[in-house]
């Protein structure tokens, strides 16, 4: 019973550590460079994205097949306003063989 209490409050803990140290997204005024892998807003950003009937296959070793539909990747600084409106249907991204890749990406910021 004790450990239970124990790892309760731990788990309790660390998911409200982990809820307050922002992960990708900074947008703190004054700040120009984007944290490492991180994104970067200076102002409003919206972004309306839809998907649908969406795959991503990777066949064989290493491979990587990837969809990504209305996304701000790492890396990027952004001043200004932002909007993105985004949709996709029927989108498919395949890799078969040994290091192939294959991408979709709609209404993307940033990113290789």
């Amino acid at each position: 019973m004790r450990k239970s209490l124990i790892a309760i409050a731990l788990m309790s803990a660390s998911a409200f550590v982990f809820a307050q140290t922002g992960g990708g997204v900074q947008a703190t005024p004054g700040s120009v460079q984007a944290t490492s892998g991180g994104v970067n807003i200076q102002g409003n950003t919206s972004i309306n994205a839809n998907a649908q009937n969406v795959n991503a296959v990777a066949v064989g070793e290493g491979n990587t097949a990837k969809n990504a539909v209305g996304a701000i990747k790492g890396g990027t600084n952004i001043k200004g306003n932002t909007k993105i409106n985004a949709n996709a249907k029927n989108v498919n991204a395949v890799a078969v063989g040994k290091g192939n890749t294959a991408t979709n990406d709609v209404g993307v910021i940033g990113g290789k």
